[in-house]
């Protein structure tokens, strides 16, 4: 194949929403009909001790939640897939947000009895700020919910889009029959005695053919015809051309849980969503099938294999041809690195690939040497753009609770917070270890991995702060003045920055008014 034809051929999306729609468990199914998996998990069961796949950190497992976002990538139909499964509980947004960068198209899951909620409130606008193209999965069908007129109307007022159903379910709970295609009018019927499978497809000529009435009774029948004659003259049709805008989105309804609606998604999905995109850079755009490799880290995992103490960073080929054993340079630090074990993956399994193309991830192994956000190229200077890290808000001190374990708890956290979930700072005037994330689930998270990853155990102090912020200033001797009068609240970060850390909202402000030669950033990502 050409570099053309395998670009054509992949799809890279993210699976977003409010924690507990059903995005893990979707993605199972989706891994379950490319035939990368031959049995899925169950999500927080006590019957079944399998978890799922793209949940496999402890504290995952344990928790029944997803706190870091999986990669997983699988053939199907002669599509390359690459699916990222992302955390859906709002202390680990950023992680979503990041890996949001790394995608050309999103499905959000809704669940039909809860609606729009906040999370997904909050993912969507970042879908809509970057126009990226977004198909709605509304879930749970097997069980009682809203009108799915009202899950459509909540979803156009609050997330801003226009949607065009693409399936339309016939009933739902324990009279749910199955859903209709609208546009190839195919009658998907579940089969209520084996949830697990659906019947084969029934093409129906018209609407009012007489095959509906026998399917599925005449009430429900003329349910339907009701609802997509009101649906063909309410919603408009669809195009690819709107969706790829990002104008329109698609909808389709189904249970996750069942494997009902599933497969039809896929299908769909990989028909209209689109195929890696041109990428952003300070100095230029960059086009996928460009011949030179380049590509840019969005995520890094400090301890995939605990045995193995493996730290991989995630890399998002942009374009060119990425080669195993071919030297590449890392932007930032103008230094030239060999690959000899790039991998792929299916969560926390993987395996040695030797080329990858424009829309695939690529794990390497690293010994600290890359950041968030670093770019390697064939050696053109460029640094991507759009991946966000947000100013820390819950701070608390990190005191070692067991002396002999001092290396142990220095690694770990200094190998956790590189993942970008927290953000590690030493107090200045006291030398103590403060941890700023932007969720308070993340000090959980850190303190349970600390333990289980890296033997080491240690106990929190409340910092109460407002916020941190990095400063700088060309004025020296107003930045002299600045560190001297708040030398209590100033700390450096990892890269030793300057970091002035608020105690409220009128503290930082009036440190504004009062230096306004001095420069304040939200964000550490400042030149």
């Amino acid at each position: 194949m050409t570099i053309q034809e395998e670009i054509d051929r992949r799809r890279t999306f993210a699976i977003v929403s409010h924690p507990d729609a059903g995005k893990t468990t979707l993605t199972e199914k989706l891994l379950l009909f490319g035939g990368a998996i031959h049995v899925a998990g169950a999500v927080k069961s006590n019957k079944i001790k399998k978890t799922t796949v793209s949940d496999f950190m402890e504290i995952e497992k344990q928790r029944g939640i997803s706190v870091s976002t999986s990669v997983m990538g699988f053939e199907y139909n002669n599509y390359k897939v690459n699916i990222l499964d992302t955390p859906g509980h709002q202390d680990f947004a950023e992680d979503t947000y990041r890996t949001l960068s790394a995608v050309d198209s999103v499905i959000i899951v809704v669940d039909i009895a809860k609606g729009v909620e906040t999370q997904t409130e909050k993912l969507s606008n970042v879908c809509r700020m970057r126009k990226t193209p977004t198909i709605f999965f509304i879930n749970k069908l097997d069980r009682e919910g809203q009108d799915p007129f009202s899950v459509i109307d909540e979803i156009e007022q609050k997330l801003k889009i226009q949607c065009v159903p693409i399936t339309w379910p016939i009933n739902m709970g324990k009279n749910f029959k199955g859903v209709y295609q609208l546009l190839t009018d195919k009658l998907y019927l579940f089969d209520s005695e084996d949830k697990q499978i659906a019947i084969e497809p029934l093409i129906i000529p018209s609407m009012q053919s007489s095959k509906l009435d026998e399917q599925l009774g005449k009430e429900n029948a003329a349910k339907l015809r009701e609802d997509v004659e009101l649906i063909r003259n309410v919603f408009p049709p669809f195009t690819r051309e709107e969706y790829l805008k990002g104008n329109i989105a698609p909808v389709f309804f189904g249970s996750a849980l069942n494997n009902f609606g599933v497969k039809e998604l896929l299908e769909n999905f990989l028909e209209m969503a689109p195929p890696p995109q041109k990428s952003t850079t300070l100095e230029r755009e960059v086009d996928p099938s460009e011949t030179k490799f380049s590509g840019f880290v969005f995520k890094i995992h400090a301890n995939l294999h605990p045995q193995f103490r493996a730290r991989i960073a995630f890399i998002k080929v942009c374009s060119g041809i990425f080669k195993r054993n071919t030297p590449y340079v890392h932007v930032t630090t103008n230094k030239t690195y060999k690959f000899s074990n790039p991998t792929s993956f299916m969560a926390a399994k993987q395996s040695v690939i030797d080329e990858a193309y424009p829309g695939d991830i690529v794990g390497v192994y690293d010994t600290g040497n890359f950041k968030i956000g670093d770019s390697v190229t064939e050696g053109e200077k460029l640094h991507f753009i759009g991946i966000p890290s947000f100013s820390p808000e819950l701070f608390r001190y990190v005191e070692n609770t067991d002396p002999l374990k001092y290396k142990q708890l220095a690694k770990g956290l200094e190998q956790l917070t590189d993942e970008g979930v927290a953000q590690l700072f030493t107090h200045k005037l006291n030398g103590r270890k403060i941890i700023g994330t932007v969720g308070a689930l993340q000090f959980d998270v850190i303190q349970f991995r600390l333990e289980h990853e890296y033997s080491a155990s240690c106990r929190y102090e409340n910092l109460p702060l407002y916020k941190a912020c990095w400063f700088k200033s060309t004025n020296k001797k107003q930045l002299d003045e600045f560190k001297k009068r708040k030398t209590a609240f100033l700390a450096e970060d990892k890269q030793g920055r300057d970091v002035f850390l608020a105690d409220s909202a009128f503290s930082l402000q009036m440190a504004q008014e009062n230096f306004p030669d001095i420069e304040f950033y939200f964000t550490s990502e400042f030149k």
